[in-house]
């Protein structure tokens, strides 16, 4: 996709993104910025007591980041008065009808976004793999069919695009090959095929008389945590997902899907997303995230072993390029409507696979020429690669005897 091309798709256009305090979000935003500076308005939708509240988050929150260094770079003393006439945060849930806008500016606000509003992007997620099962109903459920409710009071909208996560298609392997299509998930599908039908709406039922019963017992707030997080997980498990995030993901996805009617919907699936490879700057990241605990951990000379098999394929993707796709899929599909909606996988493992092995040999040789600094100056030597164990037998094996017996001969 030509950046031309993009420019002039988003000239003039006004947007609405969710969840924009999100570590994807916050590189969407930035790349909007610095390719299209003319757009009309990007309204970002922050969870805040008030509209006040949310333009704080957005200066704190996201503009202030090393991330947007280019762009002011690029604006000088232009950037803050384009960030005033271009961006405004809007307070709001995602998990709540009507996104949660306020009474006092429902009105107001619900006519802007109607009458001008081109195109909606859904970054609002919450994908710890282990949330409470009704925090992520909320917003990874509830929340997709409340944008999507949201989206066709939209009249002029050209796009809807929802960012979802490649594992909604669970571990399940096509017939003679492990490519996975992208196809849309139906209502009610289970991936496991001796589990009854999947009824979203029943699975909101027991969750929510779960709570209740929970709160009925009086049970103090740490244990009704626990308790959602293991009831979730219970329940992804019974359908044949891993864990509640992407259980959640995908009952999302089937809403979307089977309620979208006439909207020009895209659904973009990532894989594991890491930091920028390009841009706006190589390395950008935010907290760690999926595989940065392990090379942090072994980098700080904590992590020396690690469970798993050392040719299996690690599906990462940088975050810079599932921005590209998400942009290039916009302007490819908007405007259009199909019976069953566009659906993109973006990852690295079938153009570009990368073992495990591989990262543990990258790792040594880096932090070889890299250490890491203690507080105290000292550098962090890390004297050999990883070493992998395919088994939980010898890898428990291995903690005993490495961990535990010296404890004890102590």
């Amino acid at each position: 996709m030509e950046s031309r091309t993009a420019q002039q798709f988003f000239k003039g256009k006004t947007i609405l993104v969710t969840g924009a305090t999100g570590f994807l979000a916050k590189v969407f935003v930035e790349k909007l910025l610095r390719i299209q500076p003319d757009l009309k308005k990007l309204y970002l939708l922050l969870r805040a007591s008030s509209n006040q509240a949310a333009t704080r988050r957005l200066h704190d929150e996201i503009l202030s980041k090393e991330l947007f260094k280019v762009v002011r770079e690029k604006w000088g003393a232009d950037f803050d008065t384009l960030i005033s006439e271009k961006i405004v945060a809007v307070a709001g849930d995602v998990s709540l009808v009507n996104l949660g806008l306020k009474d006092a500016d429902l009105h107001d606000q619900r006519q802007v976004f109607k009458q001008n509003i081109d195109v909606i992007v859904n970054l609002a997620a919450t994908t710890d793999f282990d949330q409470r099962f009704d925090i992520a109903m909320g917003v990874n459920v509830m929340g997709a069919l409340h944008v999507l409710n949201f989206a066709k009071t939209c009249l002029n909208l050209k796009v809807l695009l929802h960012v979802s996560t490649a594992y909604v298609c669970g571990e399940a392997k096509e017939e003679g090959g492990e490519i996975i299509k992208e196809e849309p998930l139906e209502m009610g599908q289970s991936l496991n095929k001796r589990a009854t039908k999947l009824d979203v709406d029943e699975e909101k039922t027991l969750m929510e008389k779960k709570l209740q019963e929970l709160q009925a017992k009086n049970g103090d707030e740490n244990a009704i945590d626990f308790a959602m997080k293991h009831y979730g997980t219970e329940r992804a498990k019974f359908y044949g997902w891993p864990n509640t995030y992407v259980f959640t993901k995908a009952m999302g996805e089937m809403f979307l899907s089977h309620l979208k009617g006439n909207i020009p919907l895209i659904i973009v699936r990532p894989t594991m997303v890491t930091s920028t490879f390009k841009e706006p700057f190589p390395g950008w990241i935010e907290g760690l995230r999926t595989v940065d605990s392990v090379i942090n951990g072994y980098g700080k000379g904590i992590v020396t072993s690690f469970l798993g098999h050392p040719n299996t394929i690690l599906d990462v993707i940088p975050v810079d390029m599932v921005v590209n796709c998400m942009v290039a899929a916009m302007v490819t599909h908007s405007n259009q409507v199909q019976e069953t909606n566009f659906i993109h996988h973006i990852g690295s493992s079938f153009r570009n696979p990368l073992k495990i092995s591989h990262i543990s040999d990258i790792l040594y040789l880096y932090f070889t020429k890299n250490p890491f600094t203690t507080r105290n100056g000292k550098q962090v030597s890390v004297s050999c690669r990883l070493t992998w164990f395919t088994s939980m037998t010898s890898f428990q094996t291995h903690v005993m005897i490495r961990y535990v017996f010296p404890l004890e001969l102590r």
